[in-house]
């Protein structure tokens, strides 16, 4: 049956407490399943069977708190430690330890060598002791401890980490209960407000006798070969509900006696000044009546005047305007005229400028023409001067060619010659022999005894 009195502090408290443990809890992945090893493939090789025998070696392997791998088929095994796990490595005939220290790895032989991995991480206690103080009082003292492995060649000796789940878990418990026990016997030599108030006392204690079982005292080799890195009280709570409540009163009731005064003084304050500002109100309405008829008097008097004024200000200012229009007409007379007279003088300075404009325009065309017809006597008279002195140079070279070379054109030539030459009736003969047909002069003379003969033949037969 539920007590109808609870503490919802302490049911807090609680209820966080729990929630640390599990987040501090490793959480491990689950191992995969072994595959057959009666695949497909050919069932007889070597190399299947051994990975048949490391897939069962490996299922037959217990999950572990330390992510430790083996390697290997047989007796060829290597066992894989994490650089924060502690390891110690015997071996059957040998007094000590093979493989002692952090993240070692080894060689390992089944059927003769043993081995315990410890985790070297930090490790945390949380504490919940259920207290009796001086007063008899039930008191909740949350805590927690954290300590490390320091010497594992000591601790593997002296605790038992035998659990491969979780090796640290028997380590934990006999902590726990050291650390419970401590608190508790610290709480009953105090108070109720001396726990609440100063915690430091326990802290003090807890750590005293944490470090004397843990570490040994003076150095010596009585300790466990651990290290108490440090211990914190989180929380004290009073486990009754009215003694609670009880505790809580006075301050409450200070605190709301408090309140109430503030209260009333405030109330007293704000009743003060609302008097004072009814009174001022009336006061402030009796004058605000009296200046509206003085104000009202003054008014009627000061529009009086302003009407007088005003009739006498616009007579003035009409007559002021009939002479600023009298004068702004003339002014603007004035400024026609001599708009007017501004006008013909450009009209008669644009008629200058464009007579002027097409003097000047006629002048350029006439230089223009004159220098055209220039050019091109210039450069009638220079083709000439070149054609000229082309036909010079053609005579030159007509003139200098040598006689071989007028024999060598003529030779070249005589296919159109006689391709022009019409087709003869007859063939004569004309004898050339007399002349020297090496020389210019016996081939022209050969030539005009040929042209000769066929100007005769062609006579004779018209």
């Amino acid at each position: 049956m539920t007590s109808p009195e609870r503490n919802a502090y302490l049911d807090q408290v609680i209820s966080q407490q729990s929630q640390l443990e599990q987040d501090l809890r490793v959480k491990k992945p689950a191992a995969a399943p072994a595959r057959s090893a009666g695949g497909g493939g050919g069932g007889g090789d070597d190399t299947s069977g051994r990975a048949r025998r490391a897939a069962a070696d490996t299922a037959m392997t217990p999950p572990t708190a330390v992510d430790v791998r083996v390697t290997g088929v047989g007796p060829w095994k290597t066992v894989l430690v994490p650089p924060n796990a502690f390891v110690v490595h015997t071996r059957r005939g040998h007094a000590q330890p093979l493989h002692l220290g952090l993240g070692v790895s080894f060689r390992y032989r089944s059927r003769t060598d043993s081995y315990l991995v410890v985790p070297g991480t930090m490790q945390t206690i949380l504490l919940n002791a259920f207290c009796i103080c001086r007063e008899l009082q039930g008191v909740l003292v949350q805590a927690y401890v954290q300590w490390i492995v320091q010497d594992i060649a000591t601790a593997y000796r002296k605790l038992d980490f035998g659990d491969a789940s979780d090796p640290m878990r028997l380590v934990n418990l006999q902590l726990k209960e050291q650390a419970e026990a401590a608190i508790k016997d610290k709480v009953a030599t105090m108070s109720v407000h001396e726990v609440l108030s100063d915690k430091q006392p326990i802290i003090e204690e807890l750590t005293a006798r944490l470090r004397g079982v843990a570490e040994g005292a003076d150095d010596s080799d009585h300790g466990l070969g651990l290290r108490i890195v440090t211990v914190q009280i989180k929380e004290a709570v009073v486990t009754s509900a009215r003694l609670w409540e009880n505790l809580q009163k006075p301050f409450r009731s200070e605190q709301s006696q408090l309140a109430r005064l503030a209260e009333l003084g405030a109330q007293e304050i704000v009743t003060g000044r609302e008097l004072a500002a009814d009174r001022l109100d009336q006061l402030q309405r009796l004058e605000n009546d009296r200046e509206l008829t003085d104000l009202r008097a003054r008014n009627a008097a000061a529009a009086f005047d302003r009407d007088a004024a005003e009739k006498l200000r616009r007579g003035e200012r009409e007559q002021t305007d009939a002479r600023a229009l009298a004068t702004e007409t003339t002014e603007t007379t004035l400024h026609s005229l001599r708009l007017e007279q501004q006008r013909h003088e450009l009209e008669a300075e644009a008629g200058r400028l464009r007579l002027e404009l097409e003097q000047t325009l006629q002048r350029l065309k006439l230089d223009h023409e004159l220098a055209v017809a220039q050019a091109r006597a210039d450069t009638g008279h220079a083709t000439a001067l070149l054609e000229l002195e082309r036909e010079r140079m053609s005579r030159e070279i007509a003139n200098d060619r040598s006689p071989a070379a007028v024999q060598a054109e003529l030779i070249a030539n005589l296919p159109q010659i006689v391709a022009k030459l019409p087709k003869p009736d007859e063939l004569r003969t004309v004898n050339l022999s007399g002349s020297d047909p090496t020389s210019l002069a016996g081939i022209v003379t050969e030539l005009t005894a040929a042209i000769t003969a066929i100007r005769a033949a062609v006579t004779s037969r018209e």
